[in-house]
């Protein structure tokens, strides 16, 4: 007869306090991270939330432009669903790709973006739009933003050279040449076109790249003192750069002139509350707020989401830049390391500029918020560098070991209620 004493409740499973079954939520959550494709889901989500909320927004704020230009409240949208739709199998493409192809690829894409650049400075190619000559005409209504690419082409073209000269990255001569002249290049051809916003993205990205290479303190502030002074002599010599500077420190001067825009978002901001005036619902993009669809779509978010959705937007961005930052330190691949911390100094350096912009604590430069703005131009370029993201994810380790896991054999579910090693009718006699 077996006698069964009662036990006081302690709380704990009878496994003990070090039990699995029982942990406290910052272990479980370590655990999460810790698993070979957390960055691989973590990276997917982050960007297909950006993708959705991004086209609708675009409808959003586009329709009352779209139905005054065409007749059309959707026709703006469609153009941004077709640039999707494009991007897509591009990203995954590069998805599926190995660094070896992207090492492969990086010196015909940078050449390939030097020579778009310089086809922009030719007559009858070279597509002026609102003070910047920075478009290509590829024929009929087609029209693509060079520079954009240049982004991508150099993040590979410099993760490549450094990846090469790793061993020799102690000498500061090895760290700055050719990286610097060829920069240079990239970055005066731009300028060039009047497109000081994405020049600075540029010039973020060859800091941070000499950064994370591990240059000397000394060599990276020199190295940003020099860039710093370059980058005020563009500006101090432009009357409307000018202009939008001054307007910076007092945007508030000139409402009804330069500072058009900048009050205009920040009546947007305002007006969106905790929860915003509902999507569909603002007022500022009927007329009111320049480039409601592009640069200052945060705007329009802040409008009719409210704070909270502001919130949500800025804790994806900070999604992604943690997920480059995971990528690029749980891989020892020089070039995927350097790769991915350069997309991520990329992504992070084109947010910064344009949240900057839109709530004034930096001045208006025209640069569009990635995944959100509409524009195939940027969204390219930026889908492409997530596939690369996420074709280094799979490079982590452990994450093949756990994708071969997760791929069953077709029609194995067929299989999968019978015991290994025994026919069908002996499970049955055993249920």
């Amino acid at each position: 007869m077996t006698t069964i004493t009662d036990q006081p409740n302690t709380g704990q499973s009878k496994d003990g306090p070090g039990s699995s079954t029982e942990r406290p939520w910052p272990a479980a959550i370590r655990e999460v991270l810790d698993r070979p494709l957390t960055s691989y889901h973590i990276l997917l989500g982050a960007t297909v939330l950006l993708l959705v909320l991004g086209l609708l927004m675009v409808l959003s704020a586009s329709s009352v432009l779209s139905l005054r230009a065409n007749g059309n409240s959707y026709t703006i949208f469609y153009r941004q669903l077709i640039w999707v739709g494009v991007g897509l199998p591009m990203a995954y493409v590069a998805s599926r790709m190995t660094p070896r192809h992207f090492r492969m690829l990086s010196y015909v894409a940078l050449l390939g973006s030097v020579f778009l650049l310089v086809l922009t400075y030719v007559p009858g190619l070279g597509v002026g739009v609102k003070g910047n000559t920075n478009w290509l005409n590829l024929g009929g209504p087609l029209q693509i933003q060079p520079s954009e690419f240049a982004k991508l082409a150099l993040v590979m073209w410099c993760a490549d050279l450094y990846a090469r000269k790793q061993k020799l990255l102690t000498q500061w001569k090895h760290l700055l040449v050719p990286m610097v002249p060829v920069c240079g290049l990239v970055i005066a051809l731009i300028v060039g076109q009047h497109d000081l916003g994405t020049a600075l993205v540029l010039m973020a990205v060859m800091l941070g790249m000499i950064w994370v290479v591990g240059a000397p303190t000394r060599l990276f502030v020199a190295t940003i003192v020099v860039v710093g002074t370059i980058a005020m002599y563009f500006v101090t010599t432009a009357q409307h750069r000018m202009d939008r500077l001054m307007n910076f420190t007092n945007p508030l001067s000139d409402p009804g002139g330069v500072g058009w825009q900048a009050y205009h978002s920040f009546y947007a901001l305002s007006t969106g509350g905790w929860w915003g005036v509902g999507i569909g619902n603002s007022r500022q993009k009927w007329g009111n707020l320049p480039e409601a669809h592009t640069d200052f779509i945060f705007s329009v978010i802040g409008e009719e989401l409210g704070l909270i959705g502001s919130l949500t937007v800025l804790a994806l961005f900070l999604t992604l830049a943690y997920v480059g930052v995971r990528i690029a330190t749980r891989n020892t691949d020089p070039f995927v390391r350097y790769a991915s911390a350069g997309i991520t100094v990329w992504l992070m350096a084109q947010t910064l500029v344009n949240l900057g912009a839109v709530i004034g604590l930096l001045p208006i430069v025209g640069i569009p918020l990635p995944l959100l703005s509409y524009g195939g131009s940027a969204l390219l370029p930026t889908l492409i560098a997530i596939g690369m993201l996420l074709s280094f994810a799979k490079a982590e380790p452990g994450a093949q070991a756990a994708l071969k896991e997760t791929r069953r054999p077709r029609f194995g579910w067929m299989s999968s209620w019978r015991t290994p090693g025994r026919t069908g009718r002996e499970n049955t006699r055993e249920r």
